[in-house]
């Protein structure tokens, strides 16, 4: 049997719920909205009413802050409440860490317990009103709108899949085709992405692609694993008139006669890439990056050091690594920017290090646009800029690192795509 409770912070407490108020008033513009609750609700399946007595005070809420219902109040307008929970599969922490308290506390079995946000609002919100906050609210990525019937079991239903569909007339597609194809099957990649490999299952493998294989082509392929915003061949390159215009002209010429010395026939494309990582192989051609480190584990840059430990002289290594996640922070800024900073700390913790410092450098567009001005298909530069805020600091505060440079810079630049 499923039980359902919904907690409430007190007057006084309700923090959240006020800073909710205050950026769908001010985001979206809504003068009318004049009060919000906000309520967690948890369903809750395989505990008994006893266990449930004696959890529900110390799990679920602190009695001295919060309210706790097992309804919602009457005097909540259910037409201007709606609920958000994780989509299937997403990874919902309220939900697990209470699923871990609850067995810590009962001994137990684990419990099975989804959790949800239930917004509730007053004032004159009209029905259009109402959409917006809702699409404002939820990110179709990673979280969709709930419903309030109380469900017979919280036990997923698993469909055994279908056989994996080959794709026996892909091969023959001609290039209108393939462009109906690409759209329709919502690829990540390009037509020309998709032309290769068409011609390449079609000339080398001689046999139909299945859509198993052309998945996870499209997802090794995409901006997050291959970079190909940083991989881009530049085949022309100009310069805007401004301040610092003849400096960056002459970094610009300092690098071409640099990469002429350094790859002599054996050109390599111009990439952004290239631009970020020839320093270091100037360095290590004229002998003076001696203290690299290079195995086949690289994944991050370990430099040879001395160290002086308790008076005695021992061989260190010294790592330090990039992350990128622009693509996964834009699309899901939670999750993206928390995996961002996760990235980091798990590479060299691959490589038997102990991480000890970090740092935050993003970009984004101005927050403060109004709802309107966002770019179609895009979240609110104010809801990624704030939810990127927020996974870097719970990953962070989850694993007690300290992060001693926090910089967000404002720039029309990263509309398109935060940095």
């Amino acid at each position: 049997m499923v039980k359902r409770i919904y907690v409430e912070k007190r007057k006084g407490f309700d923090v959240p719920a006020k800073q909710m108020l205050e950026d769908f008033q001010e985001t979206l513009n809504l003068r009318g909205l004049e009060n919000l609750r906000l309520f967690v609700r948890y369903d809750i399946e395989n505990l008994s009413d006893e266990d449930f007595l004696k959890v529900r005070d110390l799990v679920f809420r602190e009695p001295n802050v919060d309210d706790i219902f097992e309804e919602l109040p009457e005097e909540v307008d259910r037409k201007k409440t709606f609920a958000v929970e994780f989509l299937p599969g997403q990874f919902d922490q309220r939900a697990d860490s209470a699923a871990e308290c609850v067995q810590l506390v009962t001994g137990g079995e684990r419990p099975l317990i989804h959790s949800a946000e239930v917004i509730s609002l007053a004032g004159e919100i009209s029905d259009e009103d109402f959409a917006k906050i809702k699409s404002y609210s939820i990110n179709a990525v990673e979280s969709r709108e709930a419903g309030f019937d109380l469900p017979e079991t919280l036990k997923t239903k698993i469909d055994e899949p279908a056989d994996v569909d080959t794709l026996y007339e892909f091969n023959t597609l001609n290039d209108d085709e393939l462009k109906i194809f690409l759209t329709e099957n919502g690829f990540a990649m390009n037509f020309d992405d998709l032309k290769f490999c068409q011609t390449y299952f079609r000339d080398e493998e001689n046999r139909p692609p299945t859509i198993t294989e052309l998945r996870v082509i499209d997802t090794y392929w995409s901006d997050h694993c291959r970079h190909t915003t940083f991989t881009t061949i530049l085949d022309e390159v100009t310069f805007a008139e401004g301040k610092y215009s003849e400096e960056i002209k002459r970094a610009w010429q300092n690098y071409l006669d640099e990469r002429t010395r350094l790859y002599g026939e054996n050109q390599k494309p111009v990439t952004l890439m290239d631009m970020g990582t020839i320093a270091a192989k100037i360095l290590k051609r004229d002998g003076i990056l001696t203290g690299l480190d290079e195995s086949e584990e690289i994944n991050a840059c370990s430099i040879n050091v001395c160290a002086n430990v308790d008076g005695r002289a021992e061989d260190w290594l010294v790592m330090f690594k990039n992350e990128t996640h622009n693509h996964p922070t834009e699309i899901e800024p939670f999750g993206g920017a928390a995996t961002c900073l996760g990235g980091a700390i798990r590479d060299p913790l691959s490589g038997r290090a102990y991480v000890y410092q970090a740092m935050r450098v993003t970009g984004a567009a101005d927050p403060r646009k109004s709802f309107e001005e966002t770019l179609p298909g895009k979240l609110p530069q104010k809801k990624i800029t704030r939810g990127a805020a927020q996974g870097y600091s719970s990953y962070g505060n989850q694993i007690g690192l300290a992060t001693g440079q926090v910089r967000e810079i404002y720039n029309e630049g990263y509309l398109a795509k935060r940095m």
